[in-house]
């Protein structure tokens, strides 16, 4: 069994063979439980520093929300923008590109620092020497997915990319997800989202993301279409 057991351990990073002190967790297995616990209600109330924005170079909007708890308790604003936003958003960001990326707090906040770096630059580097033209990124804070279905029509691009903070779990804090859609509208459903998820160090690599990302938005831009419907 000992070899059995090496072999998954090598496999996965979670939690396997802990052992147990009668019925209970070992303290030690006990004390990182707590300690992953913790480090997940930070990440869902933490915010991402101004200094973490200027280092990616992206300049920053805010939904209707006005700070963590009402996002948490008023998703139907956090997919919403005032109407000097979306004026803010027409003057400074790109209008009518292939492809719209911005990034968003979503859940977890720890994830745009510890992913953005490794994934944007190369997401964006790849699409343009495929003649793909991309928008000038930018953050959202206080970000919902569905803020696609307002920044898609908005700026008229064809595809929208956004990178998104993820629910936290209890091995890692800082993953993230890409929703990515074809002529996001008001009225698309669920289904027309087509998502990489679990992207960390822990589960799919940035820079892995990165490329597959630039795969699907290809095959969406050649299709004509997202979600269910697209054929990878």
């Amino acid at each position: 069994m000992g070899d059995y057991y090496d072999s998954l351990r090598s496999a996965t990073p979670a939690r396997l063979e802990i052992g147990r002190a009668g019925s209970r967790y070992k303290t030690k297995a006990y004390l990182d439980f707590r300690a992953a616990h913790a480090a997940a209600n930070d990440a869902v109330m933490s915010e991402v520093s101004e200094e973490t924005l200027d280092e990616l170079g992206l300049f920053e909007v805010r939904t209707k929300c006005h700070d963590k708890y009402e996002m948490l308790t008023r998703p139907d604003y956090g997919r919403l923008f005032e109407a000097k936003t979306k004026d803010f958003l027409l003057k400074n960001a790109t209008y009518g590109a292939d492809v719209q990326i911005y990034c968003g707090d979503g859940l977890s906040a720890p994830s745009i620092k510890a992913n953005i770096p490794n994934m944007l630059p190369i997401l964006h580097l790849a699409l343009e020497e495929e003649g793909i033209s991309v928008g000038k990124p930018f953050f959202v804070r206080y970000c919902r997915v569905n803020t696609a279905r307002e920044i898609g029509p908005l700026l008229n691009a064809k595809v929208v990319c956004v990178l998104i903070g993820e629910r936290p779990g209890l091995l890692t804090d800082e993953s993230m997800s890409a929703y990515i859609a074809y002529k996001p509208h008001p009225e698309m459903s669920e289904s027309d989202y087509t998502v990489i998820s679990n992207i960390s160090r822990f589960g799919m690599p940035p820079v892995e993301a990165a490329a597959y990302a630039v795969d699907v938005i290809k095959a969406m831009l050649k299709q004509k279409c997202s979600g269910y419907k697209l054929k990878l």
